[in-house]
């Protein structure tokens, strides 16, 4: 009789040492893209809840509230078509980093002055009424009564950055064709509309222009997000159930 038997252990390998936590390109791209979603949705959000251009709006907690939010528009912005520019690198070309750059800077100088906007113009309104009411009219267009000299330059190439970068960023996006091309269309179209928006209606009502490429932004940044998720689902299938593990004895 044979007094050895074949025995046969069963291990399970925990799950928490199967996935471990790494930082990896793509897990950064996926995280940009949910960056890119939000900096697309506060882009139109604001626009609708911006209070009025005027001096007794400037201390109010609707202001404050808008330039908070702007700040961090600016920054998930940053965030997320870095995300954009990194998936689309190898087919976006000359053509994508210029209109990478473009907009990351149009990004970089709107937070700086929505940072003026939420700290220090409410400080001002007493103090002096000519500066905060003239930097207010740089929306509309208007210098305002008091000369703030370079200021005006400034936020001039602010907008020329808005309407050029999103159109190069956009097309190089259209020409990688890994991300959906309609969003795509909607980002570049940021740009021309607001042209033609700004012509037509007075401020604030132009204010409605952001409405492409905000909803073009939010779109690129789920394609982004779905996509890598997309695929770590593929990969978790195709690792199957946890891994068993048989020994045994003669």
């Amino acid at each position: 009789m044979n007094t050895n038997r074949k025995a046969a252990v069963v291990q399970q390998i925990p799950k928490s040492k199967e996935k471990k936590m790494k930082i990896t390109a793509s897990k950064l791209i996926r995280w940009a893209g949910l960056a890119a979603m939000l900096a697309g949705i506060l882009f139109i959000v604001i626009q609708m809840i911006h209070p009025a251009d005027i001096l007794s709006a400037v201390t109010t907690g609707r202001w404050a509230i808008v330039h908070y939010l702007s700040i961090a528009m600016c920054l998930l912005g940053l965030l997320g078509i870095t995300g954009i520019y990194a998936r689309e690198v190898e087919g976006a070309g000359w053509l994508g980093l210029v209109g990478f750059l473009m907009f990351s800077l149009f990004y970089a100088l709107t937070m700086g002055f929505n940072f003026v906007e939420a700290f220090i113009s409410p400080l001002l309104p007493n103090e002096a009424p000519k500066f905060v009411e003239s930097f207010l009219e740089l929306a509309s267009g208007s210098t305002g009564e008091m000369d703030l000299g370079a200021v005006v330059a400034v936020y001039s190439l602010v907008g020329v950055l808005y309407m050029l970068g999103g159109p190069l960023f956009g097309i190089a996006i259209i020409r990688a064709g890994i991300l959906p091309r309609w969003a795509a269309v909607l980002f570049a179209s940021g740009g021309p509309v607001s042209a033609i928006v700004v012509s037509l209606l007075p401020h604030p009502l132009d204010r409605i222009a952001a409405v492409p490429l905000g909803l073009g932004l939010a779109w690129l940044g789920y394609a982004l997000w779905s996509e890598r998720s997309e695929q770590a689902s593929e990969h978790l299938s195709d690792k199957g159930s946890p891994q068993l593990i048989q020994t045994g004895a003669k």
